[in-house]
């Protein structure tokens, strides 16, 4: 029966992503991404589409969380990690599929906040070492999504697993008296 009724949730979404029209390029989905300088976790990305993302960073010598992690040998945090995998995964792809509900520019008002995640560690990622963020969706409904993500080394090594919820809410209270579509969805819940 569960079954059945996740196989019910993804005939929809691929149905709702074959009608859809591609609006949003990988280029301009690193724009509508919130994060300023210091906590951009993504270089680029190099697929988007309304079932996944792939996205690419190179972790930096010069970031500010190596000279304390560890002092004998730098090491990326386990945090820091998975704020990348929700950067390439449930925030981008959450950014996507609003964009093609709302239009870009409506979607830059929004912010997609973690409400659970679920992660288990294979490897470990050295400064000046690249990895690769594959994400997958597995729920989007009333602006709340689930992905499935995955963080691979630049040689193609699995570093670490993640099922990732969120929530997208309209951030500024300007944006929130303007946007038909908050009102609606304030109405639906």
């Amino acid at each position: 029966m569960v079954s059945e009724a996740l196989g019910s949730s993804m005939s929809n979404i691929k149905a709702q992503a074959a009608n859809a029209e591609s609006t949003v390029s990988p280029s301009e989905l690193l724009t509508l991404l919130p994060y300023g300088p210091g906590f951009l976790f993504i270089d680029e990305f190099l697929e988007a589409d309304s079932l996944h993302t792939l996205a690419r960073y190179r972790f930096r010598q010069s970031e500010f969380f190596y000279t304390g992690h560890f002092r004998d040998r730098p090491l990326t945090p386990g945090v820091i990690l998975l704020e990348a995998m929700c950067q390439g995964g449930m925030v981008a792809q959450g950014l996507y599929l609003l964009a093609h509900e709302i239009g870009v520019e409506n979607a830059r008002n929004y912010r997609f906040l973690v409400t659970g995640s679920e992660v288990e560690w294979l490897g470990q990622v050295l400064s000046e070492e690249t990895v690769l963020i594959r994400s997958q969706l597995s729920a989007w409904r009333k602006r709340r999504i689930r992905t499935d993500v995955k963080l691979f080394s630049d040689k193609g090594t699995l570093v670490a697993t993640a099922a990732i919820s969120g929530m997208g809410v309209l951030w500024s209270v300007e944006a929130q008296k303007n946007d038909p579509a908050a009102k609606t969805i304030q109405n639906e819940v």
